[in-house]
């Protein structure tokens, strides 16, 4: 569907509601529905409805997910243009199928139809509603009075990405990182796991885990896009058996048929880098009591291995440069002594992931894959190409500032630049400043 489809701008989504099938069900004009009926709810409440700057997240060649909190019942709605003066914007609104979202948490957008590497502004809003019996009433609109812009992905977009990890709502260490990032200004972020601290129970811990991310920093995702890769952590806690009504997965159409269900795997270019996104899952096999019987990874992470086999033939990976992967659980681990993921071991946490390292290491031999990026461990360190895997292995820190004896834990940035030279790499120590590893990939 085509961005002028899917779309409205606001002089002709007004006029469709003064004049057509919309007036003629809420009896008003110019969209607002009159009240001198007996159902008729009263004022709107006072208080701003938007609750917080947008997030940019799942972004993709022509399309880009959006979410933001609201303080009320409200549909909302993002307006996208392709100049900074909005000219001509068209407006976008939550919800697929005949009807628009209503939530008095927050709004999740998808805006589909854009242009590959193309830079568009864009403002967020929403409709205050109430519903009086099985009747929703349209009270007021309120939109953001800031702009913000962001780069669509694709073969012909420059710049860089950067990677974080093991957050865990932390907030020294995290304010540390999203200082860095924020002087880095990469085009697009991937989140490799653990965002989730002590466990998302409530929509409230998920909230802040990925909305109100940090008070200095209400604006973290406004102009970058967030990739989210799952970590063990964001499995755990009732609420994270839904954060995708929150973190929103890509739309079913974006997904290979019989690759619906996931939700976050993702290969998207950016110039001449394939991002190829895979997901971990748990730290522990299927059977462990930890999981009460109610966990099933092991044929998720078969699925995803059927995924990446198919998509490293695609053009988007096969015609890259260069290949970098992201999972959360590290696939290498040089001490034999460490839990591997695929004992019940009620002793020893997981350090490393071998099924995982079994399935996919041979098709990230056959595709040519550069780096593999993993957290999980909270202790930044790199493992070179060895007998049997010709691609580099890192692993990012986490959300440790400083521990007495724990040599390399510390937060860090990862960052990979498109240089003229090839794919340059840095890892920024988050705490204060140095660049702990680089590397150029010819």
């Amino acid at each position: 569907m085509a961005i002028d489809d899917a779309m409205m701008d606001r002089r002709s989504f007004l006029s469709r509601l003064g004049t057509g099938v919309f007036a003629a069900a809420f009896g008003g004009a110019a969209g607002f529905p009159k009240r001198a009926n007996a159902e008729s709810p009263g004022t709107a409440s006072p208080g701003r409805l938007l609750a917080s700057a947008p997030v940019l997240q799942n972004a993709a060649e022509t399309s880009i997910g959006v979410s933001f909190a609201v303080n009320a019942l409200a549909s909302g709605w993002v307006e996208i243009s392709k100049s900074p003066d909005m000219s001509g914007a068209k407006r976008v609104y939550s919800g697929t199928g005949g009807l628009m979202d209503v939530n008095d948490r927050f709004a999740l957008v998808r805006i589909r139809g854009l242009r590959p590497a193309t830079r568009y502004w864009y403002r967020i809003g929403a409709d205050r509603m109430e519903f009086k019996r099985y009747r929703p009433f349209n009270l007021a609109s309120e939109a953001d009075g800031k702009i913000h812009s962001f780069t669509t992905l694709g073969p012909g977009a420059g710049g860089s990405f950067c990677v974080i990890a093991d957050t865990h709502q932390r907030e020294p260490a995290l304010g540390m990182t999203l200082a860095k990032l924020q002087e880095l200004k990469p085009s697009v972020v991937i989140w490799n796991g653990d965002a989730t601290g002590n466990f998302n129970t409530t929509l409230d811990d998920a909230m802040k885990t990925f909305i109100h991310v940090h008070p200095d920093y209400p604006e973290y995702a406004a102009d970058t896009p967030w990739m989210f890769v799952n970590g063990n952590h964001d499995f755990r806690g009732l609420f994270n058996r839904h954060l995708q009504d929150l973190m929103m997965f890509r739309e079913l159409d974006e997904r290979a048929g019989r690759y619906a269900s996931l939700g976050r795997n993702f290969v998207q270019r950016l110039g001449d880098i394939a991002l190829i996104g895979l997901d971990t899952g748990e730290d522990k096999p299927d059977a462990h009591p930890y999981f009460g019987g109610v966990v099933k990874f092991e044929p998720y992470r078969r699925l995803q291995t059927r995924w990446l086999a198919d998509m490293i033939e695609t053009p988007a990976v096969k015609t890259a440069k260069f290949k970098v992967a992201f999972c959360h659980i590290p696939l290498s681990d040089a001490n034999p002594a460490h839990n591997a993921g695929d004992e019940i071991d009620m002793e020893r946490a997981a350090e490393w992931h071998r099924p995982c390292a079994q399935m996919w290491g041979p098709l990230f031999e056959k595709a040519g894959v550069n780096l593999v990026v993993t957290g999980h461990t909270h202790r930044f360190r790199v493992d070179p190409p060895c007998m049997g895997r010709t691609w580099t292995h890192m692993v990012s820190g986490g959300c440790d500032i400083w521990e007495k004896g724990a040599k390399r834990k510390f937060p860090t940035v990862i960052e990979g630049l498109q240089t003229p030279d090839g794919l340059h790499i840095r890892v920024h120590n988050a705490t204060n400043g140095k660049i702990e590893y680089e590397r150029t990939f010819t």
